[in-house]
């Protein structure tokens, strides 16, 4: 409960200091809710807190004045250990959890929906990405734009289909850009730091035979700043015990379409069948060689 008091209070103030938002209008239900929430948690001495206050009738929540949420109360993290008896439960309840979260109040104040993930509870291959464009922002799944359309060919020429594979990213949220700026940005470090712990509950649960980082964020995001895709791809790392094996992203192919540099990803898939023991024919062996 405090918890949830301390991301709010930090949303709320970031809308107020930084978007100058003076009012949000609430929903009947939503006025309920924050009622419940405020009588379950008495206030701070002093705290001026925006959720204890009363709810106005006319569902106008007033951005009131107050001191600056503190780092420590902003960043704070929440368990992530979930319920459920099985892994689709625990994924279902770890997505709910991941769907409200405002700990990064820039990007859940212009996300249009939480991108948690999707695919087998129990699948042996995971797949992990940098984070969501504006395509998986509005549909709410991982990898649906032209990269996620390659990543899909990818999968089925490997014998498989998506909802044999895991895929997820590492940031929940996309990374919020200007208005009306074209494009993606790469996630922060801080970024990655604070969500970073959805996709590691993921992983837990999951518990894929082998992971594939998708692109230099993706293995930031996992293992910090080892190195280049360039210098990684074709060698299996670690992550927690699982082995990781880091490729070009899709979107890199979009831009370098040369059979010379599909090869390359497609013998690091080659290696992730091999680990995994699945069959590999002599068609899928000789995919992008030269002729």
């Amino acid at each position: 409960m405090t918890e949830a008091l301390a991301a709010l209070r930090g949303y709320v103030h970031f809308l107020r200091e930084r978007e100058g938002v003076r009012q949000i209008r609430l929903t009947p239900a939503a006025q309920q809710g924050l009622a419940r929430l405020a009588a379950g948690s008495p206030r701070p001495p002093g705290d001026g807190s925006v959720v204890a206050a009363a709810v106005p009738s006319d569902g106008a929540f007033p951005a009131t004045s107050r001191p600056p949420l503190s780092p420590a109360a902003a960043t704070s993290e929440p368990s992530l250990e979930v319920p459920g008896s099985t892994k689709a439960e625990q994924l279902r309840h770890l997505g709910e959890r991941a769907s409200v979260c405002v700990k990064c109040p820039h990007l859940a104040a212009r996300r249009h929906t939480v991108v948690f993930g999707v695919g087998d509870p129990d699948a042996k291959l995971m797949f992990i990405g940098e984070g969501p464009g504006e395509d998986e922002d509005l549909q709410g799944e991982p990898f649906v734009g032209r990269a996620g359309q390659l990543l899909t060919k990818m999968i089925l020429a490997m014998g498989l289909t998506r909802e044999q594979v895991y895929i997820a990213n590492i940031l929940k949220c996309r990374p919020d850009m200007p208005p009306g700026a074209p494009g993606n940005r790469k996630p922060t470090k801080q970024e990655m730091e604070t969500c970073v712990p959805y996709l590691r509950a993921q992983i837990d649960v999951i518990k894929p035979g082998v992971m594939v980082a998708l692109g230099a964020t993706a293995v930031e995001g996992l293992l910090g700043p080892v190195g280049s895709v360039g210098s990684l791809r074709g060698k299996f790392l670690e992550f927690r015990g699982t082995p990781l094996m880091p490729t070009y992203h899709p979107s890199y192919l979009l831009r370098n379409q040369s059979n010379t540099e599909k090869r390359k990803v497609w013998e690091d898939l080659l290696k992730v069948m091999e680990r995994l023991d699945m069959p590999i024919n002599d068609k899928q062996r000789g995919f992008f060689l030269a002729k």
